[in-house]
């Protein structure tokens, strides 16, 4: 991934963000956009923990927002033992050529069961000719 990182800390749980601009699946005559994200999970508490849901807030050009929520990332909850990591990597198209996203997890600490949210940084999607 070619982007800047971006990355958030939140009770011991870090998220680190990187995207890239997929021009070959994009069509700017016809206003399609895609990208593509990586995000990275990293243990950093002391507390085995769990992914169960997630949602998104994306907003393209225009300022649209859509709202993308439901369990997991990619079909997974992973589980993840302090100092472990899970990194996965999903995709979303706008009908602008720049666009951003930030968002929410919904952690569960094992031992207790407690839920609580970790807040994924708000990251930017530019068609790179546009970045100069």
């Amino acid at each position: 991934m070619s982007s800047p990182l971006s990355s958030k800390l939140t009770e011991g749980i870090r998220v680190n963000v990187r995207t890239v601009y997929v021009q070959d699946e994009s069509s700017p005559k016809h206003q399609y956009f895609v990208f593509a994200y990586q995000v990275e999970i990293i243990n950093e508490s002391d507390h085995v923990v769990q992914l169960r849901e997630r949602e998104w807030q994306i907003i393209d050009g225009h300022g649209q927002r859509r709202r993308v929520q439901g369990q997991g990332v990619v079909g997974q909850q992973p589980l993840l033992a302090p100092g472990e990591s899970h990194t996965y990597v999903s995709g979303c198209h706008f009908t602008t050529p720049i666009g951003s996203m930030h968002g929410t997890y919904l952690m569960e600490r094992q031992q207790d069961g407690l839920r609580f949210p970790v807040e994924i940084p708000a990251f930017t999607m530019v068609v790179p000719h546009l970045q100069n």
